[in-house]
């Protein structure tokens, strides 16, 4: 059976006038030293129009660029060893020269997924109110999450809105509070058990803060006399590492959402959060929270992680932690199956897996439900997002890979009840680059994080080329008649 899609405006493409406030680093701490003293040997009368000149350059680029210095100046004045009590204008300008302007966009926007809005008012009957999550990837192949606003209209019109306003990454939260039971069973899954250990988590409280542990480490260093084994060496950084990864942050309520950027902001996430899929997960009381598995990237290593927020304002991130946690492709299912969280993962990079798990933190044994069969996908498959609820069962759009590296859009289909059975499959791939949007930044590839139902009609925004993002449109029925035949 020939499935017809069709492909829809709008076409989402990388703009480079979108750029972040982000620090600047230019070199260790005797360069830093070395620049602030030529700063502080300025003359007094040349700080300050050195300094207004700055601020009338970038002020209108910016949210409060002169805090965004003076907060900058109070992370370098340490390491410079400058004494805090100098003119606050010399603090600023000091402040500016370690801040840069990364432009977010600059290689590409690519690699979508899509959600109900949490805020559904003042619509049209037919309505439905969207967020759309994008990678956007800038200089040094760093990708961070973005994001954009949308309708779609009755009459299945895709309408996202443009993106205006001052990029701003969120603060992380101080306080956050870490639970010492799921945190020491953290510590056992990453094979870091030991005395040194276990003295950490003897001397915390059921609840603790970041500072609490930092005290810890330090009370213990020191009680053993401040040298520590190899193995605890090992230890002591490799719990600092989890409390780091597992954090918290919060945007100002005021932010519109398509100026708020989630950058990389751990060691695990250095070079890249990549492919961020997002749910609408139904809890088990009937109320819904926002779920996203993503890849970190080290520059060498990637991680499967997940991040959660019912508002798109404060967002927990967590580590994912157990031996079916690895790869890339994690992806959630919209609610528990039988009493037990539910993933879609791929852990040899090449099979469609299921995993399930009583807690959202802890993976350990996956299923594997689908091997390559047809030519467009002998190199490899993966999903393209969480499974979505139909009458006719868990409907999945997958990708494969075949010749020449040629990324493709399929479908599946799996039973209601489990979610290891495959009831139906497109033996014709469902999407393929055309000739119009198989060049990019990486040629002869298409796709997508997550689709979307709505009114009987699949909406799916993909990635063109892993360099803009396109939407197509194709009838549930129509799919799942190819795939049931």
């Amino acid at each position: 059976m020939h499935l017809e899609i069709e492909r829809v405006p709008p076409i989402l493409n990388p703009d480079q006038t979108r750029v972040l406030l982000r620090p600047f680093n230019p070199g260790d701490s005797e360069r830093v030293r070395g620049i602030v003293a030529r700063i502080m040997a300025l003359p007094e009368e040349q700080v300050k129009p050195v300094l207004e000149s700055v601020c009338a350059e970038f002020c209108r680029r910016h949210r409060e660029i002169r805090k965004s210095f003076l907060e900058r100046f109070g992370e370098i004045h340490e390491i410079a060893g400058i004494d805090s009590n100098i003119a606050e204008e010399r603090k600023l300008l000091i402040g500016s020269y370690f801040l840069a302007e990364y432009s977010l966009e600059s290689a590409a926007l690519f690699n979508p997924s899509i959600v109900p809005h949490p805020d559904q008012s003042d619509l049209q009957p037919g309505e439905l109110r969207f967020i759309l999550s994008l990678r956007a990837t800038g200089e040094g192949h760093i990708s961070s999450i973005t994001f954009r606003t949308g309708v779609i209209h009755a009459d299945q019109k895709i309408e996202v809105f443009a993106a205006t306003g001052y990029l701003t990454e969120p603060r992380q939260v101080p306080s956050a509070k870490y639970e010492k039971a799921l945190f020491g069973q953290k510590i056992s899954e990453l094979g870091l058990n030991g005395d040194f250990s276990s003295q950490i988590l003897a001397g915390l409280e059921d609840s603790f803060s970041l500072d609490d542990l930092r005290a810890a480490l330090k009370a213990e260093t020191c009680r053993i006399g401040g040298t520590l084994s190899v193995e605890g060496e090992s230890a002591k950084k490799g719990i600092w590492m989890l409390a780091k990864s597992n954090y918290e942050v919060q945007f100002e309520p005021d932010q519109l959402l398509c100026e708020r950027i989630i950058f990389p902001a751990t060691p695990s996430q250095r070079n890249g959060i990549e492919d961020a899929r997002f749910v609408h997960f139904k809890k088990s009381d009937g109320t819904y929270i926002y779920f996203a598995t993503f890849t970190a990237f080290d520059g060498r290593v990637v991680m499967p992680e997940l991040v959660e927020t019912s508002d798109f304002l404060f967002f927990r991130f967590i580590t994912l932690n157990g031996p079916a946690a690895r790869d890339k492709g994690l992806a959630m299912f919209p609610r528990k199956v039988n009493g037990l969280y539910t993933m879609l993962s791929r852990i040899d990079n090449e099979n469609i897996c299921i995993m399930t798990s009583e807690n959202v933190h802890f993976w350990y044994e996956c299923i594997v439900v689908m091997k390559p069969e047809s030519p467009w996908e002998l190199v490899q498959m993966g999903n393209c997002g969480s499974p979505i609820e139909t009458d006719a069962g868990w409907l999945v759009l997958s990708h494969g890979v075949g010749p020449m590296r040629k990324y493709c859009l399929g479908a599946f289909l799996l039973d209601i009840d489990d979610p290891t059975k495959v009831i139906g499959r497109l033996r014709e791939p469902l999407l393929t680059p055309n000739q119009s949007e198989r060049e990019g930044y990486v040629p002869n590839v298409v796709y997508t994080c997550g689709a979307l139902l709505h009114d009987g009609v699949l909406i799916i925004p993909y990635g063109l080329a892993d360099h803009a993002t396109g939407f197509a449109t194709v009838p549930l029925a129509s799919l799942l008649a190819a795939m049931l035949n």
